[in-house]
């Protein structure tokens, strides 16, 4: 067998074996999440696929002074990136005519790293506050607990608290998938009607 025609042949085949392993990996949504419940305000979204948990977002909230003070954790699995994260803040039984204020509290920052871009603000077509956390540099890779959140009711009787999340996560090896983590936290503060 001559040099070119041996070559030719092996490049084919590693062409034909890197497309099929191209095929293997790609994107996945996982939307139909678990709720694992302690509290009516301490909840955690719990999203698995074939059983394995790839990532959760927990949420305790704790009522002060009328206002929600929100810590939320984010763990994803290991050998996987968080790419970005999307959280909707919303109470649903004032949302369209006095709104809740929402307000980020911490730093969402690494230890060594720039802090990631945060962006604040009302989406177009949806009820309540958006927050988006891109560029995650070192956080990127870690269970992030460094996203505090503040909320403070628009009304006197509002106690109800929803927050719809999408989580892209991102896993770079070759047979690997990357994940859409995408669900909603239904919350309760009754304490926020105590007086």
């Amino acid at each position: 067998m001559n040099r070119r025609t041996y070559l030719t042949s092996v490049c084919a085949v590693g062409i034909a074996a890197t497309a099929g392993c191209n095929t293997i990996s790609g994107s996945k949504t996982l939307s139909e999440p678990t709720v694992n419940t302690e509290s009516s305000g301490r909840k955690a979204l719990i999203f698995t696929e074939n059983d394995e948990e790839v990532g959760h977002l927990g949420v305790d909230g704790s009522v002060t002074s009328e206002r929600i003070d929100l810590s939320t954790e984010i763990w994803h699995q290991g050998g996987t990136n968080v790419e970005s994260i999307k959280l909707r803040v919303w109470m649903p039984e004032t949302a369209t005519e006095s709104p809740a204020e929402i307000a980020i509290v911490s730093p969402v920052e690494g230890d060594s790293s720039p802090p990631p871009s945060v962006a604040l603000y009302t989406p177009d077509q949806a009820l309540g506050t958006s927050i988006e956390i891109t560029d995650l540099d070192d956080l990127a890779d870690e269970t992030i607990s460094t996203l505090n959140l503040i909320v403070i009711p628009g009304s006197e009787t509002a106690t109800r608290l929803n927050i719809h999340t999408t989580i892209e996560l991102s896993d770079g090896g070759a047979l690997s998938s990357d994940y859409t983590l995408d669900g909603e936290l239904q919350l309760a503060y009754p304490q926020l009607t105590d007086k």
